[in-house]
């Protein structure tokens, strides 16, 4: 199921002192695979030292145009992420995993209000999302809040300024520096006091159909309680993080004994035994299976089963709803098995 292209890097740029664009070309054989939708997400795959890294960054092009790019941030630490800048270069091959990801913008030919909260590195499947908005309809109108240290650190900031030229009556941009004093732009954070200036002051005249956030967890949920408090339902806050803080995992303190796992991928069947203090994707990708993941860290939502035997709790979840957790859904990066047998199916998703 983990289906990976080797694509060439076209197009190497340098975003900001610490983060760069990769553009893959896309051959003619693969452009129906690599079709994608605003905001969606690819994985690239790499071996350093022998060890194999998935990392999965979102898509900043629109799909109009015909291109697949994401933005990487070196991050403190960071293997891929310092690989990725420091070291890829244009015409070097890498592992692309097809798009995917839930956090998308479609049009359907009505007009829409979107407004974006963003922070760092969030930014990237706005930028796509922006654009598509922008692009499908006239009518349209696009709000971005955009935190970040400095202006020098902002990436896509030229790109944000080309969309504000050629769509300054629909397009409006608020800049947040932590670490700078600049014209025009805020000083500080994402606060509950920055939505409320959005949403209650400079645009109070605006009704949005939705809301898409992308950052840190803190910012993410801050924005949306705010939101929620000034009358936003629920159903039209979208969000992604892009990193989230590691979780104790205290669920497996409290589990005893063996499960019988069973798991389908592409259409082949599995059975193994596994201790319920034990994950079900760490245990699958011990047995060499080749279920699809990334993040593994409950971030993305490319480890997406079905449960259809059995029950499994999550360590956490960010990313599936009530209503396809009860459905049967799990993260099986963040699921333990709670039952003596778990059957779960990679391709009913």
């Amino acid at each position: 199921m983990s289906d990976f292209h080797a694509l060439k890097v076209v197009s190497k740029e340098q975003l900001t002192p610490n983060a760069v664009s990769l553009t893959f070309e896309i051959p003619e054989n693969l452009k129906e695979t690599f079709s994608f939708t605003a905001g969606q997400y690819i994985t690239l795959k790499h071996q350093v030292n022998g060890e194999e890294l998935r990392r999965a960054y979102s898509i900043s092009s629109a799909p109009s145009s015909g291109k697949v790019t994401v933005g990487i941030k070196k991050m403190p630490k960071g293997t891929f992420s310092v690989y990725a800048n420091e070291s890829v270069k244009e015409g070097d091959l890498l592992e692309v995993m097809p798009p995917e990801g839930r956090f998308i913008f479609q049009a359907n030919g009505t007009s829409k209000n979107i407004a974006a909260f963003a922070a760092g590195s969030g930014i990237t499947p706005i930028m796509s999302i922006a654009q598509t908005v922008l692009e499908s309809s006239p009518e349209n109108k696009f709000v971005l809040v955009f935190g970040n240290q400095t202006a020098e650190e902002t990436m896509y900031l030229s790109a944000i300024e080309n969309l504000q030229k050629e769509y300054g009556d629909r397009f409006f941009v608020q800049h947040i520096y932590s670490r700078a004093q600049e014209n025009n732009a805020m000083f500080g954070r994402i606060e509950r006091s920055t939505v409320n200036f959005i949403v209650k002051n400079k645009f109070k005249d605006t009704s949005f159909d939705a809301f898409y956030l992308c950052g840190p967890e803190e910012m993410i949920e801050t924005v949306t309680d705010t939101l929620k408090n000034n009358g936003i339902p629920q159903e039209q806050i979208l969000f992604e993080l892009f990193s989230s803080p590691e979780t104790e995992d205290t669920l497996a303190e409290n589990l005893k004994g063996k499960t019988q796992l069973e798991v389908i991928v592409d259409d082949e069947s599995f059975t193994l035994t596994m201790d319920k203090k034990e994950l079900v994707l760490d245990v699958v990708l011990k047995e060499n299976i080749d279920a699809p993941y990334s993040c593994q860290g409950g971030v993305c939502s490319s480890c997406i089963a079905r449960i259809t035997e059995g029950k499994a709790e999550m360590v956490k979840n960010q990313i599936l709803t009530n209503g396809e957790v009860a459905e049967g859904l799990i993260l099986t990066c963040q699921a333990h098995p709670l039952t003596p047998t778990l059957k779960v199916d990679y391709d009913d998703v």
